[in-house]
């Protein structure tokens, strides 16, 4: 079995400049970046299989690609709360925070009492771990009740103000994700995403006009009658 050690180095012989330059480029500019695409990291990943205690090895390097990959080998059922919130707390750009609650978070037991406790943070990352989870439930945890989404949508709401590139484009998407999920949360998507493009806040209207762009769009609807 590999070791931490040996995985990094693997990773750093991987490195590539010009990736490199074109992920700071879309704002992954935490920790130290190797410009390795995401392909490589998921068969690096199938490699070494599922192992917690390497994951939170793997963690602690502090390379992107490195945490990346700590998303998709750690255990859902044996991460903690705790742990869970250490590596929020460590979140340094989009992509991590996407790639920690795509690969590992939505399928945590945790999933719904964090979505509600980092939302309250007003670190840009944090929160928008809040809505980074909500889409990707929305996606992919397809044995959820399509009601229980129903109470993300106030939440939307009450976070629609916050203008910060990296929290307003999350809310955006977990508003247009629940509204794909289905026939049955479709109207109630549709009908936030008007009420906040008809709103006096700007923020507000850049999500909402956005959202019921796609939303309202009949291939959109098309797809969702499949």
């Amino acid at each position: 079995m590999q070791t931490a050690n040996e995985i990094v180095e693997r990773l750093i012989s991987l490195s590539d400049k010009e990736k490199i330059a074109q992920a700071q480029y879309f704002g992954v500019k935490g920790g130290i970046v190797l410009g390795i695409s995401s392909p490589q990291m998921r068969i690096i990943a199938k490699e070494i299989k599922i192992n917690h205690p390497l994951a939170l090895e793997l963690w602690e390097k502090e390379y992107h690609e490195a945490r990346m990959i700590a998303t998709l080998i750690a255990d859902k059922d044996k991460i903690t709360s705790k742990q869970m919130d250490i590596w929020t707390e460590d979140f340094d750009n989009w992509a991590i925070v996407d790639g920690a609650c795509y690969n590992l978070y939505r399928y945590t037991p945790f999933a719904e009492e964090k979505i509600f406790q980092y939302c309250k943070s007003d670190e840009e990352y944090v929160r928008r771990t809040t809505f980074s989870l909500i889409a990707g439930m929305a996606i992919g945890v397809k044995k959820m009740p399509d009601k229980e989404f129903l109470k993300y949508l106030p939440l939307i709401e009450d976070y629609a103000f916050d203008e910060r590139n990296f929290v307003w484009k999350a809310v955006n998407w977990a508003l247009r994700q629940i509204g794909k999920r289905s026939l049955f949360l479709h109207p109630y998507a549709l009908e936030l995403s008007k009420k906040l493009s008809d709103s006096n806040n700007s923020t507000h209207r850049k999500i909402g006009k956005d959202a019921f762009r796609e939303l309202s769009n009949p291939k959109t609807i098309a797809r969702i009658k499949k």
